[in-house]
């Protein structure tokens, strides 16, 4: 019976009566024995799963045996939840007993649960008979990586237990338990085997930016049906298979009863591992492991948003990749079937300790107190705890980037978290101003967005608003920082005082024209954000002519040019369309013909050159032509062509150019075009060239910025800086270090001085004062903009997004030195002769750990098992060893770094630093 569940919030009602279903049949105690009208995945597909299987379950083959499932059973309701970048469907089954999926039991059931979630709403006694009458939520979701494809298979089977099972142990599930089973949440990636998904997308770090429809779309049904347990199956290198409890450190925001069913969870997990696979009671500790490498930390996993946002038990399980086909499915099975297990034989507990999740939460914010640092692993202690300050409340202040303002505040509405704009001025006398800065009497304006921290979602506002995350201590599996607002660059305020400002709820984005312009007229827009950006360049795309006024941000454009598509557009992004009188005069804007440099010819799903197809081709419509190493070395129409050349990220310091090449490259800038360089290989490839008279700093052996957010300095002088404020904040990812340009201009730079600021983890930052994040660099009447961070990374850092915009729009510039000829002047050449660091350092950062110098022998001696290319920097009383990482690849697909790590554990030599 498919079906498609009421978007809309139901009213929970006061009283929560028992659901009128049909009396079930007597369960078994035969755990082989299933209803013979629903197929096995067996039947259906004609092969057993896992056992002798010489190819992977299709995308159309998991979406028609879910429906084969839902025609024959009555426990089980299918439908889609969107598509995916390709446009194939992302499928999903919700199974469960007693009646509980008919359309209307099942959507008054999740609305019950979604009422848990709002205390001020429903009072103990109603939450009491919801956890007692109904069942828990819980979600299996597998091949968020599209290659890791066992959890996907082994769903096939929990769904089919659920279905058809007659035990008692799988009628207990079906009855206690609403299970939402999503087998792949990524149909791009497991029909190309490949672990992201079409635009090179990790994504199981885009769940809070929800830049990709696969993640979007699985959001907004979690939102309709929260679970209480997440689990989310993967597969890793090696052979044995983890289960939470987690590595450290877990977000001090993620609540207490989430961590409890988590480690709960886990020990149900080791009860009777191995019963489906090779393991036996013996020997178990060599099949699975805990505590390891998998944290609960960024805000991007599937384990950490169902835990932050949702109040769930959000797990990550990996089973070992080099394991057989069928040890992969047996287990991922086991672990999915004894997590079903513990839920329903815990489900009233979970579904109290839910609602007080939210009791909690609303507590802590009214009294303005953050929840503190702990610790789950026996062996660790919180080396820096979350430090004694109140917040009670957040404010976007409206002064500038209003666009990108609105759509942070849609992306928080879009969590269900409650929103409020300001309507007459307030005073806050203790307020702290995003950057490490605080203020007194600050006057917060009406058209501020008001965030207070008196609400529900209080833990997920804190996780990903707050200045700074807070790690207890050095251990890192991805970035350490991630605040909104500062990846926005907006001006954010905070402040512990108990303030009640006048404000009204938002319930939709604000945007679109105010009034009517006359026929003459014009409709104007600040060029100050990345959304305005991508409005500016959707509208060229459709033929509308765009001016800027000269030396401002301000954009006009006709007021007959203004179609009714145009102004929803406009709306969805948050732009205002001023009307006014006067025509639509200025520079006319061009639209840029970007060349996006594949070098030798690189995957086009790669992550930096897929998060510029993203942003530049999806998201502001440009269209791009794949630019290769040989175009440029033979000056081919497919380089010569273009107006901008964009070069990713990447570990080719050369990019593959010849002289000639270099050359070619040089004489085309200087007639007018634009190169813009991103990160490792944009600024390398451009020294290389004698683009630019920048060189590479080295950095100290204890140098660490493990994805943190520093403030910047800002020219705002030049065309590159179009409507960024003259202090800003750039995320910095272990990214090189550039001195400044002696031959362009330094658009961005670090402070040098008491303006310094950090977030996040690092260590010896010290050495960025003084340095370039970007430069801009006059060749002829073109001109080379380089970026010593990746301004695109994932897809929202915003600041970085229009600062790539304004370079892909900057109109020529004054003719430098450089001429047309092969020749570079002096200080370009010196910097041409800089010899880039050995270490390019891929697609992502290398493996370094940190050991005391006394146990650096025995360290090396571990180490040289499984490589010697590590190198080792000694400084003080610690030794660093740096594993490089050529291929780019993340910890859990590395071959032997998860292994290493075990056995210098194991070894009892004491880790001051693991960063993988």
């Amino acid at each position: 019976m498919a079906v498609v569940l009421a978007a809309a919030l139901a009213a929970v009602p006061a009283g929560v009566p028992a659901s009128a279903t049909p009396r079930s049949a007597p369960c078994g105690s035969d755990p082989g024995g299933h209803l013979a009208t629903v197929p096995s995945p067996e039947e259906y597909l004609g092969f057993p799963l896992g056992a002798g299987q010489q190819r992977v379950v299709t995308n159309d083959e998991i979406r028609g045996y879910l429906s084969a499932v839902d025609r024959a059973s009555d426990r089980v309701v299918t439908g889609t939840m969107g598509a995916s970048v390709r446009g194939r469907p992302l499928p999903y089954a919700v199974v469960s007993g007693r009646g509980q999926v008919e359309p209307g039991t099942l959507d008054r059931i999740a609305a019950q649960i979604r009422g848990l979630r709002d205390p001020r709403r429903l009072g103990p006694g109603a939450a009491r008979r919801i956890a007692a009458e109904r069942p828990a939520i819980v979600w299996i979701a597998g091949n968020v990586h599209g290659g890791e494809t066992s959890g996907a298979d082994a769903a096939l089977k929990t769904l089919y237990e659920l279905a058809a099972g007659r035990s008692c142990a799988a009628r207990r599930r079906a009855d206690n338990l609403i299970t939402v089973i999503v087998p792949t949440q990524n149909p791009d990636g497991r029909e190309a085997l490949r672990r992201q998904n079409e635009y090179g997308f990790d994504l199981n770090r885009d769940w809070f930016a929800r830049t990709q429809p696969e993640t979007d779309h699985k959001i907004e049904l979690l939102r309709r049906l929260p679970p209480q347990v997440f689990v989310d199956a993967h597969e890793m290198g090696g052979q044995r298979y983890f289960f939470p409890p987690n590595a450290d450190p877990i977000h001090h925001e993620i609540a207490d009863q989430p961590v409890d069913w988590i480690n709960r969870i886990g020990e149900a997990n080791k009860a009777g591992f191995g019963y489906h696979g090779p393991c036996t009671d013996a020997v178990t500790t060599e099949c699975y492991f805990n505590y390891e490498y998998y944290d609960l930390f960024y805000m991007g996993y599937g384990d950490t948003v169902p835990a932050a946002g949702f109040g769930a038990a959000g797990m990550t399980y990996e089973k070992g990749g080099a394991s057989a086909v069928q040890d992969r499915v047996q287990q991922q099975f086991h672990t999915q079937w004894a997590t079903l297990g513990w839920a329903a034989a815990h489900k009233r507990e979970v579904l109290d300790g839910y609602y007080r999740i939210w009791v909690d939460a609303l507590a802590e914010g009214r009294a303005g107190t953050l929840e503190p640092n702990e610790v789950v692993q026996p062996t660790n202690t919180v080396q820096f705890p979350v430090p004694d300050l109140r917040i009670r409340s957040y404010f976007l202040m409206p002064g500038r980037q209003l666009a990108d303002v609105r759509r942070l505040v849609e992306r928080l509405r879009r969590m269900d978290v409650e929103v409020y704009r300001v309507t007459e001025p307030v005073e806050v006398p203790h307020a702290r101003i995003f950057g490490g800065r605080g203020a007194t009497g600050l006057t917060v304006p009406a058209g501020a967005y008001w965030i207070p921290m008196e609400q529900p979602q209080k833990h997920w506002i804190q996780a990903v608003m707050g200045e700074d995350p807070y790690v207890p201590f050095p251990y890192f599996y991805d970035v350490s920082s991630w605040s909104n607002p500062l990846l926005a660059g907006i001006d954010t305020v905070y402040t512990g005082d108990p303030v009640r400002p006048r404000a009204e709820p938002v319930r939709r984005i604000e945007g679109g024209r105010t009034r009517p312009a006359p026929a003459g007229g014009s409709y104007t827009y600040r060029a100050d954000s990345a959304a305005a950006a991508q409005l500016t360049f959707r509208l060229l795309g459709r033929g509308v002519p765009v001016t800027r006024e000269p030396s401002t941000d301000l954009v006009r454009i006709p007021a007959r040019a203004l179609t009714p598509a145009a102004d929803r557009l406009a709306g969805s992004l948050g732009v205002t369309l001023t009307a006014g009188r006067r025509p639509a005069g200025g520079t006319p804007i061009a639209r840029p013909d970007v060349g996006l440099f594949a070098g030798a010819g690189i995957s086009t799903t790669s992550g930096s050159y897929g998060e510029a197809r993203y942003v530049l081709g999806r998201q502001w419509g440009l269209d791009l032509t794949p630019v290769t190493s040989a175009d440029i070395n033979d000056n081919t129409p497919a380089f010569t062509g273009r107006t901008v050349l964009l070069v990713p990220d990447g570990g080719d310091a050369t990019g593959g150019l010849t002289a000639t090449g270099q050359a070619n490259l040089r004489n085309w800038i200087a007639r007018g075009h634009t190169y813009i360089g991103l990160r490792n290989q944009g600024t390398r490839m451009a020294r290389a060239a004698g683009l630019t008279s920048t060189t590479e700093k080295p950095k100290p052996a204890d140098y660490l910025v493990i994805g943190s957010h520093l403030r910047v300095d800002v020219d705002a002088g030049g065309p590159v800086a179009l409507g960024r404020p003259a202090e800003d904040f750039q995320f910095n990812n272990d990214d090189p270090i550039l001195t400044p340009s002696t031959t362009g201009a330094n658009v961005v730079t670090y402070p040098a001085g008491d303006t310094f600021w950090h977030n996040g983890y690092t260590v010896a930052a010290d050495t960025l004062k003084g340095t370039s994040a970007v430069v801009d660099e006059p060749i002829g009447a073109g001109r080379a903009v380089l970026f010593a961070f990746n301004p695109l990374f994932r897809a929202y850092h915003d600041s970085g997004r229009q600062l790539v915009a304004n370079a892909l729009l900057a109109p020529a510039g004054p003719r430098s030195p450089l001429s047309l000829s092969p020749g570079v002047d002096p200080a370009r050449a010196r910097a041409a002769a800089q010899p880039a660091p050995a270490n390019l350092g891929g697609q992502w950062r290398p493996a370094r750990i940190q050991v005391a110098t006394a146990d650096l022998a025995r360290t090396q001696h571990l180490v040289s098992r499984y490589t010697d290319t590590a190198t080792v920097e000694v400084a003080g009383d610690s030794a660093y060893l740096t594993i490089p990482n050529p291929d780019g690849r993340q910890f859990d697909e590395h071959p032997f770094l998860r292994d290493l790590v075990g056995q210098l554990r194991s070894a009892g030599i004491p880790l001051r630093r693991v960063v993988a």
